[in-house]
C-alpha cells in the first residue's frame, strides 16, 4: 500500500531485519543479501523469511563487499586500508591498500572478471570544497592492484552498467553521480557527470535493466530512482531514518533491500519493497 504526495511515495515498507548497528554496503548473493554492519564490524547475510547470520567479525570497519567469480566473499576493512576475502568464517588478506597515502576504504563494485573497485578517501573528514584529492583503486583477483584513477571527488556508492563499459559513483555532499569509462586494463578514464542529484545526497546505490540508478539519500530519509536523464522517477519515503545504501535482488530482482538506521539512536534495518524495474549491472 503506498500514498504519493508532490512525487514523494510513502510505502508500507517490510521491516526485513532490525537490531543492526549501520548497515552499509548490501549485495543480493546466492538466495541472501550480504552486507556491512559497519559499526558493530561485522559482516551479516539475511534471506527472504528474515533469518540472519554473522558470517565474520572483524577488528575493523567493514565496508565494501564484492565476490570474486568463485563466489568467494571480499569486504573492504575500512581504517586499516585492507581487502579481506572471507573463507570459512575467517578473513584473509587479498589486498594491500595501507601503503597509499589515504585514511580510510569506502565502498567497493566487483566486475565480471573479478576486478574490484574500491573507493580510496584521502582525509576521513571532508574537507568541504570541490577539489578531486581522492582516488579509485582496481585490485586484480590474485590481489595485485593499481589507482586506476587520481583527482576523484569523495567517491562513495559504485556501480558498473550492464555492457561493463562504465563505471559510476555517488559524490554525497556534492550531490552527483559521475560516470568513467572502464579501460581494458582496469584504468578509469573520461571522467564525466551522469546526473546532478540536486537536493538529494547519494550514498549507496544500485542499477537496473533500464539503465536507471536507485540511490539512498543518506540522512535525507528517501530512496529514489535516478533516470540517465538525470529526471526522478520515483522516491520511497522511510521516516525517521537515514536511508543509507540499496541494493535490487530477490528471485527476480525486483525486491529492493534498503540499508536504513536511526543514526542517532545507533540502530540499523533492512528494509524492504517491491518495484517494477529489475536488477541490471553490478553489484
Amino acid at each position: 500500500m503506498s500514498t504519493r504526495d508532490a512525487g514523494i511515495e510513502t510505502v508500507e515498507t517490510r521491516v526485513l531485519l532490525d537490531g543492526l548497528s549501520f548497515p552499509e554496503c548490501p549485495r543480493w548473493h546466492d538466495g541472501k543479501l550480504w552486507f556491512s554492519d559497519m559499526h558493530a564490524h561485522r559482516v551479516m547475510t539475511v534471506d527472504l523469511a528474515g533469518s540472519a547470520e554473522v558470517v565474520v567479525e572483524i577488528d575493523d570497519r567493514p565496508s565494501g563487499l564484492g565476490f570474486l567469480p568463485g563466489g568467494t566473499p571480499i569486504v573492504a576493512s575500512a581504517d586499516k586500508r585492507h581487502v579481506l576475502r572471507i573463507e570459512k568464517g575467517a578473513a584473509t588478506m587479498h589486498a594491500d591498500l595501507s601503503s597509499l597515502e589515504a585514511e580510510w576504504l569506502n565502498d567497493m563494485v566487483v566486475d565480471e572478471r573479478g576486478r574490484a573497485f574500491v573507493d580510496v578517501i584521502t582525509h576521513r573528514a571532508d574537507p568541504e570544497g570541490d577539489e578531486p584529492i581522492d582516488r579509485i583503486a582496481c585490485i586484480e583477483p590474485d590481489g595485485s592492484w593499481r589507482v586506476a584513477a587520481e583527482g576523484v571527488l569523495r567517491p562513495n556508492g559504485l556501480v558498473i552498467t550492464a555492457d561493463g563499459t562504465t563505471l559510476i559513483h555517488a559524490t554525497t555532499r556534492r550531490r552527483k553521480l559521475i560516470a568513467w569509462t572502464i579501460a581494458e586494463d582496469g584504468r578509469l578514464t573520461g571522467q564525466r557527470l551522469w546526473a546532478d542529484t540536486k537536493r538529494w545526497t547519494p550514498d549507496g546505490i544500485c542499477y537496473d535493466a533500464e539503465g536507471a540508478i536507485w540511490i539512498g539519500g543518506l540522512s535525507k530519509e528517501h530512496f529514489v530512482r535516478v533516470l540517465p536523464s538525470g529526471e526522478f522517477d520515483r522516491t520511497v519515503h522511510v521516516p525517521g531514518r537515514w536511508a543509507t545504501a540499496c541494493m535490487l535482488g530477490g528471485p527476480d530482482g525486483r525486491t529492493l533491500f534498503m540499508a536504513t538506521a536511526e543514526h542517532e539512536a545507533g540502530r540499523g534495518y533492512i528494509e524492504t519493497v517491491e518495484v517494477d524495474v529489475p536488477r541490471a549491472g553490478r553489484p
